[in-house]
């Protein structure tokens, strides 16, 4: 596994697509949250707070990640690669944890930059200091979790086809149904379904729960079974093609 893992890290960084995502989503953000005159600059909203970045970073990740994600597997079934892979005295789901983890470790890094965020935020509140580094802090553990699921669902979508492209689209529509759709659904009410709880199986729910600074051992069970049960499925293909 380690050795998938080293040689994920190593192809992000031989090309400039890891240097490109990370300058992509640090730009990105920088524009929306001090330089466009929308909802989400923080200059002008008059509050010395980052609530705009966690709200803004679940639609920002939901196309950088499933960019990183893309090639993990699609580009070893179509160089035809993946079945010198499974020869290997490897198990399948080494080889699926350390593409996963390659690529997480990515997105991690991408995230790192944005701590200046909170050194900024620090230095702008009256008096200085004025913020919440408990909500701050389980904001960002919410991200990385986000991040986490997000990566895990774009494994598994790089796994069912080998062009990057179709990878990347399937990964975008999963993504956008985890997080935003059973929220919709909750709010239509249609035949009173929402009386059952159905947002509590979106991702949004937890993330926001989260991300108010009371870690919830039931959020964070979601999140290790969402991620768990997407590399499960991942395994389960990767498994099926190895039998073929």
């Amino acid at each position: 596994m380690i050795a998938v893992l080293k040689k994920e890290i190593n192809s992000f960084f031989a090309s400039p697509i890891g240097y490109l995502v990370i300058g992509l989503f640090l730009v990105a953000n920088g524009l929306f949250l001090w330089v466009f005159k929308e909802e989400y600059n923080i200059l002008d909203s008059g509050f010395a707070s980052l609530e705009p970045f966690f709200t803004l970073a679940p639609w920002i990740f939901l196309f950088l990640i499933p960019a990183i994600t893309m090639k993990s597997f699609s580009e070893e079934i179509r160089q035809g690669t993946l079945e010198l892979l499974l020869t290997k005295p490897l198990s399948t789901f080494s080889l699926v944890l350390g593409k996963y983890l390659g690529a997480l470790i990515l997105v991690l890094l991408a995230l790192l930059p944005t701590l200046l965020y909170v050194v900024a935020i620090w230095q702008l509140g009256k008096p200085e200091g004025n913020l919440d580094l408990g909500v701050i802090t389980g904001s960002y553990l919410g991200l990385i979790f986000l991040g986490a699921c997000y990566t895990a669902i774009g494994i598994f979508a790089s796994i069912l086809s080998p062009n990057q492209i179709v990878s990347f689209i399937l990964a975008i529509f999963l993504c956008f149904i985890a997080y935003f759709a059973f929220d919709a659904l909750a709010v239509l009410n249609l035949f009173s379904i929402g009386a059952f709880g159905i947002e509590d199986v979106g991702i949004s729910e937890h993330y926001q729960s989260i991300s108010r600074g009371v870690i919830d051992t039931r959020d964070v069970i979601y999140f290790l079974s969402f991620i768990s049960f997407f590399l499960a499925l991942t395994n389960l293909s990767l498994t099926n093609k190895k039998l073929l």
